[in-house]
């Protein structure tokens, strides 16, 4: 496979995951609560990233002081996502939230692509990706709605 074949497959795979999360965090936070779930949650994902890390030894772990201080900050926006989520897929459905998620990552993408923020390759902000835009919110509001 191609590496733009794997970068679809990948994700896709992604995608599946986030599409799975959401329904599954909502499941557990109604049971035990929001924060108590994203603990939870984040517990199964740390558990789930050291057995590999144990397997091969985590080569790279002891630079992480190398990484600039605001990166450090992509965990508690993980928390976010996932409280997101538990929250939306009870009271407006699966699709509605992975839809609002998505556009919300397509709102902040276009705006680091065209400014070159955090390391993404600059790339104009253009009447095509405005269009592209309107649809996708256009999309959300027909879904949501």
């Amino acid at each position: 496979m191609g590496t733009l074949g794997f970068i679809i497959l990948f994700g896709l795979i992604g995608g599946l995951a986030v599409g799975l999360q959401g329904p599954l965090a909502s499941l557990i936070s109604q049971k035990i609560g929001v924060l108590e779930s994203v603990f939870i949650i984040h517990m199964g994902g740390a558990i789930a990233a050291l057995i590999p890390l144990l397997f091969y030894g985590g080569r790279n772990l002891s630079r992480w002081r190398e990484v600039p201080w605001y990166a450090l900050g992509a965990g508690a926006l993980g928390l976010i996502v996932i409280a997101a989520m538990s929250y939306m897929v009870p009271r407006v459905g699966v699709a509605p939230a992975v839809v609002l998620i998505v556009a919300g990552q397509l709102f902040i993408g276009v705006i680091l692509d065209h400014y070159g923020l955090l390391g993404a390759h600059p790339h104009p902000f253009d009447l095509t990706r405005a269009l592209g835009l309107l649809l996708v919110f256009v999309g959300v509001w027909v879904t949501v709605k």
